[in-house]
């Protein structure tokens, strides 16, 4: 027994020392970071965590920017808007949330363009989603394909993610023909080929996508399509939904990462989004092992079948 403890608990340390090492090529200047092989450097752990929105707050109308005083506020806020109300057991308390800060230039949305910061949706999509919220109020869990991607620990952001309350990283890897970016919510890892070759074709269909990339410039430009019918997007999206990244390293400490989403069907027009992610060097991303001890989705269902039962004895 005693060995057995002494064994686990050196291959944890082991496993953190690697899981902590540095990226080798992680950079070389502050102003023109670049891989031993000379392609601009966006190795290393990097924070999408934003409390700026992705859409502007309708009541915000037309405004770009919040002031100083409402980024401050909206900071503080976040922690002091998870003590649940009285009566309630709310949701993790604010030790768990990395929910991050309004970006540095203040701006009410991640998205750019259009310009009112809001998502172009066609009516027809708004009607879409009306109906599934409705059908999902009356059947939450008839079976666990009830049940979000990922309340079932398939996958969670999708590609682009939003950041959300946890969870929130990067960790970015490149070889001259590859890059591979580890999302740390479900351990998902894009493997990102750069070589040029094609896409693959319409009949292979992936929760993430199908990623493609290449550099242009200093920026690495990925383009991702080829979505399952079952992928869910923290915004409308359909299968032929394209997404169009662009990562471009500020500097040191800065990504700039663009995203342009492209769905006739879905949207009036394409839409872009735009975020800076600070480089997290001392983070450390533990193994997400979410289908383990995943006692919620047992939880709701067996909740769901006890008030089934309930109400079938009522008169």
């Amino acid at each position: 027994m005693r060995n057995g403890f002494l064994f686990t608990l050196l291959t944890g340390i082991a496993v953190v020392a690697v899981m902590a090492a540095p990226v080798v090529g992680q950079t070389q200047s502050d102003t023109n970071p670049q891989t031993p092989w000379g392609d601009p450097n966006l190795q290393g752990t990097w924070s999408y965590a934003s409390l700026t929105p992705l859409q502007r707050p309708a009541n915000l109308g037309e405004r770009e920017h919040y002031t100083e005083e409402e980024a401050a506020e909206r900071n503080v806020a976040v922690t002091r808007d998870t003590v649940p109300p009285p009566g309630s057991v709310g949701a993790y308390n604010a030790l768990w949330f990395d929910r991050g800060r309004v970006s540095p230039d203040l701006r009410t949305s991640l998205i750019t363009e259009p310009v009112n910061g809001r998502l172009p949706v066609r009516p027809e999509t708004t009607a879409k989603a009306e109906a599934a919220r409705a059908y999902t109020s009356d059947h939450p869990a008839d079976s666990w394909l009830d049940r979000s991607n990922w309340d079932r620990c398939i996958t969670y952001h999708g590609v682009p993610p939003v950041s959300t309350g946890y969870n929130n990283t990067y960790q970015i890897f490149q070889t001259p023909t590859h890059v591979a970016i580890l999302v740390e919510n479900i351990h998902d890892v894009r493997i990102i080929p750069l070589d040029g070759r094609p896409q693959l074709t319409e009949t292979i269909r992936q929760w993430n996508g199908d990623s493609r990339g290449y550099w242009d410039g200093d920026a690495l430009v990925v383009e991702t399509k080829n979505f399952s019918p079952q992928t869910q997007h923290r915004f409308p999206s359909s299968p032929d939904t394209v997404a169009v990244e662009r990562y471009r390293r500020l500097d040191n400490n800065t990504i700039e990462h663009t995203f342009t989403i492209r769905d006739e069907d879905v949207y009036t027009q394409s839409w872009t989004g735009m975020r800076h992610m600070p480089r997290m060097p001392e983070y450390i991303i533990y193994e997400y092992a979410c289908h383990e001890g995943n006692y919620a989705m047992t939880n709701i269902l067996a909740g769901e079948r006890a008030g089934e039962a309930a109400g079938s004895n009522q008169p």
